[in-house]
């Protein structure tokens, strides 16, 4: 079942990409979307069907073939099945599936091509090839295989970004999407060499084996010495900083919204840019003993939460408004990450991408309605319009934002998925950090994004019509191929978080069990209890626990590196702290939400003419935000005119002057010029050349006196 599950879509790729001549364009779309959705039943299967108990260290490897062997090297091509990646692959295909079938719609006519050109079989076969990249990257069992599937998506991400190759913009934000990535994928490749030269494997089996050995060694880089797992973890966050886009190498996921919609909410919301924080993650034994590095981590998510969102204060383009949120996001997963709270940090990744890919859609709908039109100051009042894109785009607006009733417990909170997930890693932020700068980051970030989401409502859905009127008048819902994935992710965004708040940020217990982690009554130290298999909890002291009272069984994660699908270190009691931070900071991200909520209402509702006051006495401020922060400016003189000037002075100085002008000097002016002087030798007279033969055995002769007899 695995098997199927990684080489169906591939399938689906070559038979789209390369078949579509002999079996016809509609039945190419068809059978790469037929196999994507075969895929995402079987991940669904494989998800709910897992039982880490009945695996030794809550895992097992489907092998598949010999790959790579060279010396102490030997790579195996095999599938890694543990909770992690069922968690992945449910959220990869399930997408995936999705984004196909509302691609029909979406792809149907496109303004970009030509009428009789042929270019859906090559969107789709694109798709399917991203899908299978991605899967490797997932079902990795060692990290040159994850390394294969990591270029693979970047390829991807390539081809379906410029996949509008006569824009101008859509191929320069595809250069800058890959050049970005390689450079976050050279730290990725740094990191996968000292761990081969540290451990003499890349297999992750063996690798976390390794990891308490370790703790106290030291390794030479840029002439220093260095912690390993530090210094290890962090040049692995750099290829993960790469991938999800943060902060620094944030800079290309912006511009990746020139591909087309279904892309973006497949890659760069709810597939790729996730495989960051799958990174920290699975790697979380080294990351458990680099204190160093994952506190790094913890201050660049806290911070790229803060400055994304407050980027997406201000922007029109309904797309990017989207992109930033998910950069934002992602900063939250990789705080929960560096915390060392793993299930929390899947857990917001699988919620949202329920809800993010759903807002994508809900966009593409948008701009499908408005004739390609993203600038949302040309909406307005399309809510009676399109009204089932509006009910779809307002059930992800309130997973997003957070919207739920606090502090009321059932067995689990009652809202929507980002309600959830969202405030689990900011009771988290403050637990790890005793209410310091990661928490509070991300408290002024749920405010913002409430603000940012519900001003992307307002303008779209609310309000007089804008802009083109002959657009509005024809605007109309989209067909059922792109309103019915919309209809299964609203399902996700409505009820994941809400069914799955006990495997992810449940007690201890439970979350090991789930994940296939070894846990312990607290001071318990049988053989059976170690090995969790005796663990139970008792349901009132559970609700006790969630109303504030002690927990009557307390417990703690117990796994060595390896053992499970996450590791947690004897001293990491985040997740246990996390139950119980004050009320008020339970109470902090709900009413940052409001807050957000109504700034937003009384902006663009009742006094619509505020932002334009507000952006005209703030215009520094206004411009240091519409701009990023300057961040593309700030690289384009320190990096690229650099760099531009450097390559001017080798083409003009170097290539011209010095290589072209050395062999046309060569040719041109040397090798004439002694060919004259041999010409002249070649007089015709027969006393210049008895002359030059005797001149000739006259050096010879010298050179025999003075040297011939030293021998």
């Amino acid at each position: 079942m695995e098997t199927i599950i990684l080489f169906a879509p591939l399938v689906g790729a070559l038979l789209c990409g390369f078949g579509w001549k002999l079996i016809g364009e509609t039945a190419a779309q068809w059978t790469a979307t037929s196999l994507l959705f075969l895929a995402a039943i079987l991940s669904w299967v494989v998800f709910l069907t897992f039982d880490p108990s009945a695996h030794p260290n809550g895992s097992y490897t489907v092998n598949i073939l010999r790959w790579i062997e060279s010396g102490t090297l030997s790579t195996d091509w095999a599938i890694r099945m543990d909770r992690l990646t069922a968690i992945m692959l449910i959220v990869i295909n399930t997408v995936s599936a999705l984004v196909h079938l509302y691609s029909f719609g979406y792809m149907a006519h496109d303004d970009n091509f030509k009428e009789h050109e042929s270019y859906r079989p090559r969107f789709f076969a694109y798709l399917s090839f991203f899908t299978f990249s991605m899967l490797m990257l997932v079902t990795a069992d060692n990290l040159v295989q994850m390394f294969f599937g990591w270029e693979g998506v970047g390829v991807a991400s390539y081809l379906l970004i410029g996949f509008y190759y006569r824009k101008p913009s859509a191929n320069a934000a595809a250069i800058k999407a890959f050049v970005v990535n390689r450079v976050g994928d050279f730290g990725f490749a740094l990191g996968i060499f000292a761990l081969y030269m540290v451990t003499d494997s890349v297999r992750f089996s063996d690798i976390f084996a390794a990891i308490p050995d370790l703790q106290d060694h030291t390794i030479t880089f840029l002439w220093a010495d260095w912690n390993t797992l530090n210094l290890i973890a962090f040049l692995l966050f750099i290829g993960a900083m790469g991938k999800s886009a943060q902060l620094f190498l944030h800079t290309w996921l912006p511009d990746a919204m020139e591909g087309p919609t279904p892309v973006s909410a497949l890659i760069h919301a709810a597939t790729m840019v996730t495989a960051g924080v799958f990174l920290v993650c699975r790697m979380s034994p080294l990351m458990e003993y680099a204190p160093q590095a994952t506190s790094f981590i913890v201050f660049l998510g806290a911070t790229t939460a803060f400055f994304a969102a407050t980027v997406g204060l201000v922007q029109n383009d309904i797309k990017r408004v989207i992109a930033y949120s998910t950069c934002s996001q992602l900063g939250y997963m990789f705080v929960a990450a560096g915390l060392g709270v793993y299930s929390v940090a899947m857990f917001h990744l699988l919620t949202h991408a329920f809800f993010k890919a759903m807002l994508f859609l809900g966009a593409g709908s948008v701009i499908h309605a408005m004739h390609h039109e993203q600038d949302m100051r040309n909406y307005g009042g399309l809510r009676h319009k399109i009204p089932k894109t509006f009910w779809m785009m307002m059930i992800g607006t309130l997973a997003i934002t957070g919207v739920g009733i606090p502090l009321l417990y059932v067995g689990f909170p009652i809202g929507f998925a980002g309600f959830v997930s969202k405030d689990a890693i900011i009771e988290s932020a403050y637990a790890g950090t005793a209410g310091g700068y990661a928490f509070w980051m991300l408290v002024v970030a749920a405010l913002m994004t409430s603000f940012y989401s519900w001003r992307l409502m307002f303008l779209t859905f609310y309000g007089t019509p804008r802009g083109d009127a002959h657009t509005h008048d024809h605007a109309h819902d989209s067909p059922a191929t792109m309103m019915i994935p919309l209809y299964v992710l609203a399902i996700g965004a409505v009820f994941s978080g809400m069914v799955w708040y006990g495997s992810f940020f449940g007690h201890t217990d439970k979350v090991g069990k789930f994940f296939g982690v070894p846990y312990a009554e607290a001071g318990a130290h049988s053989e059976d209890a170690a090995h969790g298999e005796t663990a139970t909890t008792d349901h009132g002291a559970e609700m006790a626990a969630e109303e504030g009272g002690k927990e009557e069984h307390h417990y703690v994660l117990t796994g060595a590196p390896g053992e499970g699908a996450i590791h947690a270190s004897p001293d990491n009691t985040v997740l246990n702290d996390a139950h119980e931070v004050p009320v008020w900071v339970k109470l902090a991200p709900f009413f940052a939400m409001l807050a957000g909520f109504a700034l937003a209402y009384q902006m663009y509702i009742r006094r619509p003419d505020w932002p334009h006051k507000l952006a005209t006495q703030q215009a520094p401020l206004y411009q240091f935000l519409l701009n990023k922060w300057y961040f593309d400016e700030i690289y384009d003189f320190l990096i690229v005119k650099p760099a531009l000037a450097l390559g001017r002075i080798l083409w003009k100085q170097g290539d011209t002057k010095i290589i072209d002008g050395g062999i046309n000097g060569l040719a041109m002016g040397i090798i004439p010029f002694f060919t004259r002087l041999a010409g002249r030798a070649q007089s015709g007279y027969i006393f210049s050349y008895v002359f030059a033969m005797v001149l000739g055995i006259a050096v010879l002769l010298t050179w025999v006196t003075l040297f011939g007899g030293a021998n």
